[in-house]
């Protein structure tokens, strides 16, 4: 009997972790619906659709970063080019200074945020899950494509809170294992034109 009381609480515990339990525990005002912010670079401005109704804990704590200006005059720091596909890093280096004191300034609790993954069928995203069975893939509502944008990952389970990368082209291999929560629907060519030193010159939310 003890046994039965125990397993059914511990059910309901695990319903609780769910965005707003995160975004209180990150201090986040909680986006659940579609955002549009504008990149303007050193290379050319492009536009960006935040996919808040499917992840909304990765998209709120973006959008925090966006209005205490940490993306200003940061470079694209990383680069990865293969014959068809490039992965552009962008956001704060965890070894920058200026990350560091983002971090005590803002008192996160943490450099990570949860890994946030959104399936079709699940009204609720997954935390701290990474996709390991190729077949679930299928079932993911975001995919990565040209364009896409993710969170770096800053462990197995968790995203960088403040890092990000685009990449230009589809890549399955990938699907499932980061937080995609956006996409660029204009000037995607620009982004195929930035180089290492290139910089942010800011990011905008649109109304």
């Amino acid at each position: 009997m003890i046994q039965v009381l125990f397993f059914v609480q511990s059910c309901v515990f695990k319903n609780e972790i769910d965005s707003n339990y995160y975004c209180q525990k990150f201090k986040l005002s909680c986006i659940h619906s579609n955002k549009v912010v504008h990149f303007k670079t050193s290379k050319g401005d492009f536009k960006v659709k935040l996919f808040g109704k499917h992840n909304p804990v990765t998209v709120s704590n973006f959008l925090e970063n966006i209005d205490n200006n940490i993306y200003v005059n940061q470079k694209f720091y990383k680069i990865i080019n293969y014959p068809q596909i490039s992965f552009i890093h962008g956001g704060i280096n965890p070894k920058n200074k200026i990350y560091i004191e983002r971090n005590q300034t803002l008192k996160k609790k943490s450099p990570s945020i949860p890994l946030e993954i959104k399936f079709k069928e699940e009204i609720k995203p997954r935390y701290n899950y990474q996709v390991k069975n190729p077949k679930e893939t299928e079932n993911l509502v975001n995919n990565f494509e040209s364009g896409s944008i993710a969170m770096v990952k800053s462990g197995k389970n968790k995203s960088s809170s403040t890092e990000f990368f685009f990449v230009t082209s589809k890549i399955t291999e990938l699907d499932g294992r980061y937080s995609i929560f956006g996409k660029i629907i204009k000037g995607l060519d620009v982004l195929k034109k930035i180089k290492k030193e290139d910089y942010i010159k800011a990011v905008q939310i649109s109304n």
